[in-house]
């Protein structure tokens, strides 16, 4: 029979107990400051660049601040009159379907192009892989004004390049002196096709660092199935590229709908208003007729479109890469 025992707890347990010496508590860790300075200069410079001209911008917008402003100073809010006015405008309703066909133009043109340059990387050897990587390079790297005021001498009328040798292959009749932001189909060609070349270099080169992390033994599988080339591209590297492509798309579309140098410096908007997109509107309303604070009205428009289909893509980014 196993005995039990009891444990016997001395009249002073209690006193002893309460004794007891208590753990310290641990001192709090002292916060590290050192990332918050680190990132004071360029949230500096954010503030100064970036939000503080929007917050400008916003508030500029519900006044009727214009040329006489600029000497005088002195203008008044117009609440929303601005925005109605707007809005009520049949050249705002133009200057938008403009930007969004011819912005669609341009994402599709760059993107395909691009995507064909990418799968070109792949198929070519090393030497003339690092030879096409270097010109696209540099072709990235001109500055659109440069390469835009380029693009007008190619085009030029009476010595251009571009005419001398549509002129040469007889297949257009004599172009010489064609002027081509003369015809709204000639000036948006135009336009395309440096818009087009400038986004390409970027497109080709980002779709081809995705390219090359697929792994290879997809396309090995897909080949011993029988699977001819085309399919293979569609179905395993367009589902790897995916995310990149709504990446690239997202930033094709920002740029696209926002381009204004390239229009500017080959038409002017021209011929009329043929090619004035949103961008070009907007300058001609603030800085050509001086109504400051409309023309910051059709900026702030623009900028709501675009975040809200920015927002919508990246959700779909989200969405793509959770399933991926």
């Amino acid at each position: 029979m196993r005995s039990s025992t009891v444990d016997v707890v001395p009249s002073g347990g209690e006193a002893a107990v309460a004794s007891s010496p208590q753990p310290h508590p641990r001192p709090r860790p002292k916060k590290n400051l050192a990332p918050f300075w680190l990132l004071t200069p360029a949230a500096l410079v954010l503030l100064t660049l970036t939000i503080a001209p929007i917050l400008l911008l916003v508030g500029l917008s519900f006044t009727d601040y214009d040329q006489k402003s600029l000497f005088t100073g002195a203008f008044a809010g117009v609440g929303v009159s601005q925005y109605a006015s707007i809005f009520t405008d049949p050249e705002f309703l133009w200057s938008l379907v403009r930007t969004v066909l011819f912005a669609t133009a341009l994402v599709a043109g760059s993107l395909v192009i691009g995507m064909g340059v990418s799968q070109l990387l792949t198929r070519v050897g090393r030497t003339m892989r690092y030879v096409v990587t270097v010109v696209l390079i540099f072709a990235w790297a001109v500055p659109n004004v440069a390469s835009s005021l380029v693009w007008v001498w190619l085009f030029q009328p009476g010595y251009g390049v571009v005419n001398w040798l549509l002129t040469q292959a007889r297949v257009f009749g004599d172009m010489t002196d064609v002027n081509w932001a003369e015809s709204p189909a000639l000036a948006y060609t135009a336009i395309w096709l440096l818009i087009v070349w400038q986004a390409v270099p970027f497109i080709a080169l980002t779709l081809n660092a995705a390219q090359t992390q697929v792994p290879a033994e997809y396309f090995e599988a897909a080949r011993l199935d029988g699977a001819n080339e085309w399919r293979i591209y569609r179905m395993i590297t367009l589902h790897f590229l995916k995310p990149t492509l709504l990446l690239v798309a997202i930033l094709s579309v920002i740029w696209d709908f926002n381009v204004f140098n390239q229009i500017w410096l080959v038409s002017q908007g021209g011929p009329g208003n043929a090619t004035s997109t949103l961008g070009i509107w907007t300058y001609k309303t603030a800085f050509v007729g001086f109504h400051l604070g409309e023309g910051a009205a059709i900026a702030v428009v623009t900028t709501a479109m675009l975040m809200a289909l920015t927002a919508y893509y990246i959700r779909n980014l989200l969405r793509s890469g959770e399933e991926l």
